[in-house]
């Protein structure tokens, strides 16, 4: 039982390393490749929040004297999982931002700049 949970500990490390390196790269990229980047990492998120679930119910079925240590590394998951999360959100903001800035102008006053006219 604890194998299949290694597994899947395995599978989220891979993904969430992944998911740090593509977070970091959302800000670098040109426009269109932002939003494909954007929906990657979204699909991603889901599919280690589903790795997340599956280990939790793996957690579930392993004998008591066992599952303190594995509960353990759940939390350690689930909080790692939640700072990627809001550190996507940072970049989808700073993307966002970035995005308004440019349909509006450089400097993203043009209310501003109507108003002086």
């Amino acid at each position: 039982m604890s194998s299949d949970f290694e597994g899947y500990e395995q599978d989220f490390a891979v993904l969430t390393a992944e998911i740090t390196s593509k977070i970091a790269r959302v800000p670098r990229l040109p426009p269109d490749e932002k939003k494909q980047m954007v929906a990657n990492v979204e699909k991603q998120l889901e599919e280690a929040k589903e790795l997340l679930e599956q280990m939790d119910l793996e957690v579930r079925e392993i004998p008591p004297q066992s599952r303190g240590m594995y509960s353990n590394r759940m939390r350690s998951y689930k909080q790692e999982m939640g700072k990627l999360e809001t550190d996507f959100k940072r970049s989808r903001i700073a993307y966002s931002d970035e995005v308004r800035n440019e349909l509006l102008g450089d400097d993203g006053n043009s209310s501003e700049n109507q108003v002086e006219c």
